[in-house]
């Protein structure tokens, strides 16, 4: 189970938040906003924010400018995982995507299948790592971004939580890389 070790220190994760949409506005934007309260709530730094249109090349470059970014550790994105023909954020990820982490999809599929049954199953939920970066791709429904950080990512994004957290990875995820292709 999950254990905040209040006798560590919190360390703030700079985070970009872009939502994939055709149609929403920063107004209209109820997933991100959320997502945005949550990660300020706790702590965190909105290091940017952004509306990108269901398309993988605006999509991909609108990644490619957050990963190759020093002041940016981790982008979440909540929109396009679905199956339809404009659901094409996991496309995007496979592009700039060094990583996979399998887990997080798997997890958020089990945790979401207690909540909305079978329907889980069109969720493509991704996530991994590039240049340093940790890229998570949420579904666009409030209700699903809203599980996707409760259950999983305000853990695995708190410095404290035990037995490990991706924020005491951060300092290695990039070894092996060659100079100049990573954040300093």
């Amino acid at each position: 189970m999950s254990k905040i070790d209040t006798t560590r220190p919190f360390l703030p994760v700079r985070i970009a938040v872009m939502t994939v949409s055709d149609t929403r506005t920063l107004e209209t934007d109820t997933s991100g906003q959320a997502l945005v309260s949550r990660l300020q709530g706790v702590g965190h730094v909105l290091a940017d924010r952004a509306i990108v249109p269901d398309d993988v090349a605006q999509i991909t470059t609108r990644l490619k400018a957050w990963i190759s970014d020093p002041t940016i550790d981790v982008v979440i994105t909540n929109g396009g995982t679905g199956v339809t023909g404009r659901d094409v954020t996991p496309e995007a990820f496979d592009a700039v995507l060094e990583k996979r982490i399998e887990g997080f999809g798997e997890l958020f599929r089990m945790l979401s299948y207690k909540k909305i049954g079978t329907s889980t199953i069109q969720s493509r939920a991704v996530a991994g790592v590039a240049q340093g970066t940790y890229l998570f791709a949420l579904p666009g429904s409030t209700g699903a971004v809203k599980d996707g950080w409760d259950d999983i990512l305000v853990f695995q994004l708190d410095s404290r939580h035990r037995p490990c957290n991706f924020v005491e990875l951060m300092p290695r995820l990039r070894e092996g890389q060659p100079e100049g292709t990573h954040h300093d």
